[in-house]
């Protein structure tokens, strides 16, 4: 018959599998994360190709078809190992990203065909990037979501955010550059503009709460006052002058240059990021099986333990020392200390537990305030950022919380006329 030891052995090893799986998932965000910056990149540089015609950036382009290819066959590799393996944690929603993501990446020759043609405008370019890109976070989005220790938990959430900023920063950059390429700006475009500086600040601020305060200096650290002075002119000669007004194509490189800047400096944030994901995973395995390690070195001293198994079950704790000369229950003490590391282990799972539902409340966010703004979407016939200002604006007339709102708005959902929807 199986002990508690035994068992307690097998739960150790679970987690130990549990973290296995999660440091191939955390090595897999690592390369996404290195394909995501390389297709944002190209994103700009394409805008500003397409925007005039041609005429700039044509070198550049190729080169960083070059290099995002060389991600992309990274990211398909990381793809393979994944697949490889029998059991993932959150695998069905996982693999199910991936499958998404597949057809985007196999979609991406016949676009870059038709941009170096000059075939698409920049907005056609700029909405396959973001929708391709948005496919790749998504993956990183259920990494997060299915990380099972607290503590890698925090990294992913961090990062998750930190790269979701970063990508509206790069739609920032090729929104700008398209705008100040072509020598006007609209209505439409400002509001996009604003839209996009204001989630950027939303990431970067859930970065910042999850992060420690090493990454959070180093973030900071990264934003020279000199270079976010830059960039907030060009802001402002873009977004605050009334709509139709002329912009300077001589400023596109200049934008595009001060982006880049600021961008190539998140990158060194998020590698940072990834490679302290790594160094938890590994810790945390370390320290599992230590912890193995020394229940099977126990386990061996039980089975030449006198007393039968379970002895010490329905003996209080704190029980005084035998007499001298008395034989020692050796068996009972080793089972007192069995039962110890039973409850510690309970309390400690229980711990992670209680700190992973807190981590996860800000993706359960996520979910709700997306799924909230698609009900918008459907039912008011309206864009992705008008849907995020009216949630909002309601937040801050009401004095409530994003997510109470977002939450109100999908109770109604059932009271929607069910032919509204498109």
């Amino acid at each position: 018959m199986k002990s508690g030891l035994d068992f307690l052995i097998a739960a150790l090893r679970c987690e130990i599998e549990g973290l296995e799986q999660l440091a191939r998932t955390s090595e897999l965000v690592g390369t996404i994360g290195r394909l995501v910056h390389a297709l944002q990149r190209e994103r700009g540089i394409s805008n500003v190709l397409l925007v005039s015609r041609g005429q700039r950036f044509a070198e550049q382009h190729r080169e960083q078809i070059a290099a995002s290819q060389r991600m992309e066959a990274a990211v398909l590799e990381s793809f393979e190992q994944l697949a490889a393996q029998n059991r993932i944690g959150n695998g069905a929603r996982l693999f199910s990203r991936i499958a998404w993501v597949l057809p985007g990446l196999g979609t991406l020759p016949e676009l870059r065909r038709r941009i170096g043609a000059l075939e698409i405008d920049a907005a056609e370019s700029t909405a396959a990037f973001v929708k391709l890109i948005a496919g790749l976070l998504a993956v990183v989005f259920e990494a997060a979501d299915g990380a099972t220790d607290p503590e890698i938990s925090r990294v992913l959430v961090a990062l998750f955010n930190f790269m979701q900023g970063k990508e509206f920063a790069g739609q920032e950059r090729a929104c700008g550059a398209a705008a100040f390429a072509s020598g006007r700006n609209d209505g439409a475009r400002q509001q996009q503009w604003l839209h996009l500086i204001d989630s950027q600040e939303r990431c970067f601020k859930v970065f910042v709460s999850f992060s420690n305060a090493a990454l959070a200096e180093l973030w900071r650290a990264n934003q020279p006052p000199g270079q976010i002075a830059e960039l907030e002119r060009l802001r402002r000669i873009a977004c605050a002058a009334p709509a139709g007004v002329a912009l300077d194509p001589e400023l596109s490189p200049l934008w595009f240059d001060c982006c880049t800047r600021r961008i190539d400096a998140m990158q060194a944030v998020e590698e940072r990021l990834a490679d302290r994901l790594r160094r938890v995973c590994r810790q945390k395995m370390a320290e599992v099986r230590n912890e193995l390690a020394a229940h099977e070195a126990l386990q061996h001293q039980l089975a030449d333990a006198r007393d039968p198994p379970g002895a010490a079950f329905f003996e209080s704790h704190g029980l005084a020392e035998p007499a001298a000369g008395d034989a020692a229950p050796y068996g009972r003490q080793l089972e007192r200390s069995i039962l110890d590391m039973v409850q510690e282990q309970s309390h400690r799972l229980q711990a992670m537990s209680d700190e992973l539902e807190t981590v996860r409340a800000a993706l359960n966010e996520r979910k709700v305030v997306e799924r909230a703004k698609g009900l918008l979407m459907a039912h008011r016939r309206i864009s992705e950022q008008e849907a995020h200002k009216m949630l909002r604006q309601t937040a801050m007339n009401q004095g409530r919380r994003l997510i109470d709102v977002a939450e109100s708005v999908l109770a109604m959902a059932e009271l929607l006329p069910r032919n509204a929807a498109p």
